[in-house]
């Protein structure tokens, strides 16, 4: 736990631990502050191989949680858990699940076991407890804290505290465990969980005459989360309220991204050792090989989130880092995105028409802001048998259609280009492939994908990409300029561009449409842009900006008049407005409604203006 008199938190860097700072040596000893595996202290090293002198604390006034975009609001009193409220619902919901039968064993474990040793609660005589949400009932909760000393927020997990004998049993056992995987046979029928998790039982079996059944279910815990799972990061994956994972150096707290409370210091960190393993062990499980030679790699986990992952020291002075941006299991819908505040509906049943009139499109925003997802939520409206093809990098695309290539880029096996695909090559590759619509995941520098890409929209295909850029007028800076350099009649094929930012909206940090701009030429051939929709942020709504190009271009293509325009549009308004307002909004739901409009338009309006329509019933 964090000493009482230290206001500025800083012993929440300890290495592993369930508290704030555990053993004698400070955060910043660096590879001297020594703590073993998920909390247990070992012996300091000599006094004179510490640092001569340690940085100065925080200020507790002066460096308060609070940025230039706005403060994070201070819990009121109905938010604030007690203490002792936060305490005995842990405890409670522990020896409930365990009495149902959630441990490894036909006994569970004794109750004042569980009460007093299976979880360590003295941070609580620190913090306020704002909220709490387990993750793996019985093993592993997560909460949210708040510091009133220096009005911070952080971010702790808990998760069973081993002591030395129990950590001494874990370590031996973890050899003895690797040995049966590596060499006993494996039944293929069974899963990964249920083989390792098997194997365990079997292994610990042999001590329930002389260990307590509550330290082989701790150890239990250990070993199958560390052979199965995300190891100390485990918990924080399982937290749906994270959206990135941030660690580093070793031996420094790893920090996630919260929704609702943005940057927050948690009690977890790496020691060097363990740190590089670690980083190494997730390159593996993404299916790529990192080194001191070959010391950077961007990829994708198992469950779709995007991983970077750096090794030692060499190009990183604080030692090796990894950040996890996590993948969402259920891709989010255009009616998430109306719900979020992040769009209008209005804008999204214009863009539904735009899709299945062959409108080509691009996503443009900084890092974190929602580009990415709102691609993936417009392609929701590209006809269910139609031909997609995919093309990224890093493997983030989720699509609800069957009739879909999902091409992902490939590195060289060997540093050189030997075996490298690249976005280029397979962007080739997909146009003849035949595709009615074509996503790439985004253009960044390379001449050859943007030319392509362009040339392809220009040719009849429609296309849709991501962008790094806060405005219309950057994307299109940058797309005429080196390195690009893609010519203004390649341009000219663009139909529509929206900009998404990260906006602060009453101090809370959110995702908005800031623009949503249509492409034209005027008489001289000029390109011209139009805004259609933008957001207000004084008011926090959107803006219609009159008279639409693409509406023109539509109805031209389509024969139809002012009059079918207006109702083509309206029976999409009525369709999104009344899944939100009968909470029909569901990944399922809305793809089974979106995809039964497309089929039978008349029958689903029909049902909707009756309120008798049930996606998927």
């Amino acid at each position: 736990m964090d000493d009482p008199g230290d206001p500025s938190g800083r012993q929440a860097d300890s290495p592993g631990g369930d508290d704030y700072g555990v053993g004698d040596l400070p955060p910043w000893a660096d590879q001297h502050h020594q703590a073993d595996s998920d909390g247990a202290p070992v012996e300091a090293p000599p006094t004179d191989e510490l640092p001569v002198e340690a940085p100065p604390l925080d200020d507790p006034v002066q460096n308060r949680q609070e940025d230039d975009d706005g403060p994070i609001p201070e819990p009121t009193d109905d938010e604030i858990i007690e203490p002792k409220t936060a305490k005995e619902e842990i405890i409670s919901d522990l020896q409930t699940s365990f009495a149902e039968g959630a441990g490894p064993f036909e006994t569970a474990p004794d109750e004042t076991f569980l009460a007093e040793s299976w979880f360590d609660f003295d941070y609580l005589d620190r913090y306020e407890t704002v909220s709490m949400e387990w993750v793996n009932k019985p093993y592993a909760y997560v909460s949210v804290l708040y510091d009133p000393v220096i009005d911070e927020y952080r971010y702790h997990v808990g998760k069973p505290t081993l002591d030395e004998f129990e950590q001494y049993v874990r370590q031996d056992l973890e050899g003895v465990l690797r040995d049966i995987l590596m060499y006993e046979e494996i039944d293929p029928s069974q899963s990964d969980e249920e083989v390792v998790s098997d194997a365990i039982r079997s292994i610990l079996e042999e001590y329930t005459d002389r260990v307590a059944v509550g330290t082989l279910s701790k150890i239990y815990y250990y070993l199958l989360r560390d052979s199965i799972g995300m190891d100390k990061i485990d918990p924080i994956m399982a937290d749906p309220a994270v959206e990135d994972i941030s660690c580093v150096g070793d031996d420094v707290a790893i920090f996630v991204y919260h929704g609702d409370y943005r940057d927050l210091r948690t009690n977890v960190a790496f020691e060097r050792e363990e740190l590089a393993s670690f980083v190494s062990k997730m390159a593996a499980r993404a299916g790529k090989h990192i080194s001191v030679a070959n010391p950077i790699v961007d990829a994708s986990l198992p469950d779709g989130s995007r991983v970077q992952l750096t090794l030692g020291r060499e190009v990183s002075a604080r030692g090796s880092n990894f950040t996890v941006r996590k993948f969402s299991s259920v891709p989010h819908t255009p009616l998430d995105l109306i719900n979020w505040g992040a769009w209008p509906l209005d804008a999204i049943a214009f863009i539904w028409l735009a899709i299945q009139n062959d409108m080509s499109m691009l996503f443009a925003g900084g890092t974190a802001s929602g580009k990415t997802t709102a691609m993936n939520a417009m392609s929701f409206f590209i006809p269910p048998n139609s031909k997609v093809v995919s093309i990224e990098d890093t493997r983030e695309v989720t699509l609800p259609h069957d009739n879909w290539i999902q091409s992902v880029s490939r590195r060289s096996f060997t540093g050189e280009s030997g075996g490298e695909i690249g976005t280029y090559g397979l962007l080739q590759s997909a146009l003849r492939q035949r595709p009615e619509y074509l996503i790439v995941g985004e253009i960044r520098t390379e001449q050859d994908v943007a030319l392509t890409f362009f040339q392809a929209i220009s040719t009849g295909h429609t296309g849709y990409t991501t962008f790094h850029a806060d405005s219309v007028e950057t994307v299109l800076d940058r797309l005429r300029n080196p390195p690009l350099d893609v010519p203004e009649q390649l341009l000219r094929s663009l139909d529509l561009v929206t900009v998404q930012k990260q906006q602060f909206v009453d101090g809370n940090r959110v995702r908005r449409l800031s623009e949503l701009v249509e492409l034209s030429r005027t008489n001289s051939g000029e390109l011209k842009t139009h805004t259609l929709f933008s957001w207000d942020p004084a008011t926090d709504s959107f803006e219609f900006h009159g008279q639409s190009r693409v509406r023109e271009r539509i109805k031209r293509n389509r024969g139809w008049n002012d009059v079918e325009f207006d109702r083509q549009l309206d029976e999409r308004r009525r369709l999104l407005r009344y899944l939100i307002d009968n909470e029909q909004t569901s990944y399922e739901a809305a793809t089974t409604a979106i995809h039964a409009y497309g089929r039978r338009p008349d029958a689903v309006i029909e049902a909707v203006d009756d309120g008798t329509f049930q996606p998927g019933g």
